[in-house]
């Protein structure tokens, strides 16, 4: 923690503040998060928690938007909709942004393929051994990329989950982990047990890094997994148990009415 312009008690105080005001029930409604939270199974907690983190890039307003639509495709059922493959009648459409209606169905048939097989993702998660890793959300993003890639004939779909996963800062995969991990009974909804709080990993976008880098606890310049893992060691030191839980005060330091 490098050049910071505040010590480290008044950084603590900073950041615990923050995190404390924008992790509040309030935040819901307003992120996409909101999604995977209106269900009760398991399983479409899951699956909405994956998909909606997916598209969860630009403009929050445009993002829950977005996220309407896609669980509309669904009817409403997500893991029904998978294991009835319903996605393979889904017609061509955008769903957000550069993700198309065939980037659902490329998605859907590597989960299809997992819940034939396990009762839940969370079940796959710990037979790739999560639960005794360092870094769960990158071998599990590979372990996942790996299973959509085997169940379309061999075909890779970075729009799903990104080509170099060993590298990137796979920021919208770790704020999945975030809503099925944490357990603070707020905002997450910690549903998972195989991986704990403290093996996560900060969601890394440009304003958290911007931030990060202003307050001093980022000092590498590339936004990727060597700053992602720079960072969430950095605020290891204020709270080892849940670093991520910062991830509220870093996204709620400037940008309150700008898209994540």
């Amino acid at each position: 923690m490098n050049d910071s312009i505040f010590d480290v008690n008044a950084l603590a105080d900073l950041l615990n503040t923050e995190a404390a005001r924008i992790n509040n029930p309030d935040f819901i409604a307003l992120d996409p998060v909101q999604f995977p939270r209106r269900f009760d199974k398991k399983q479409d907690i899951e699956i909405v928690a994956l998909l909606a983190a997916t598209i969860a890039w630009g403009n929050r307003t445009m993002i829950c938007r977005n996220c309407v639509k896609m669980l509309g495709l669904m009817d409403h059922q997500p893991y029904n909709y998978v294991m009835d493959c319903g996605y393979e009648d889904l017609p061509d459409m955008n769903i957000h942004r550069t993700f198309f209606a065939a980037n659902l169905r490329h998605y859907l048939r590597g989960l299809h393929s997992i819940y034939s097989r396990f009762d839940s993702l969370e079940d796959f998660a710990a037979s790739v051994g999560v639960q005794h890793s360092e870094a769960p959300a990158w071998l599990l993003a590979e372990a996942i990329a790996n299973e959509l890639t085997a169940a379309n004939n061999g075909i890779a779909d970075s729009r799903c989950l990104p080509g170099n996963i060993a590298n990137t800062a796979l920021k919208r995969f770790n704020m999945a982990l975030r809503w099925l991990v944490r357990d603070d009974g707020i905002v997450d909804m910690g549903i998972w047990k195989a991986i704990r709080p403290a093996q996560l990993f900060i969601p890394l976008d440009v304003h958290v890094a911007n931030v990060s880098r202003q307050l001093g606890l980022l000092t590498r310049k590339s936004n990727d997994r060597k700053a992602v893992e720079q960072l969430t060691e950095a605020l290891r030191v204020f709270r080892p148990e849940d670093p991520v839980y910062y991830d509220y005060a870093l996204f709620g330091i400037g940008i309150e009415n700008k898209g994540r």
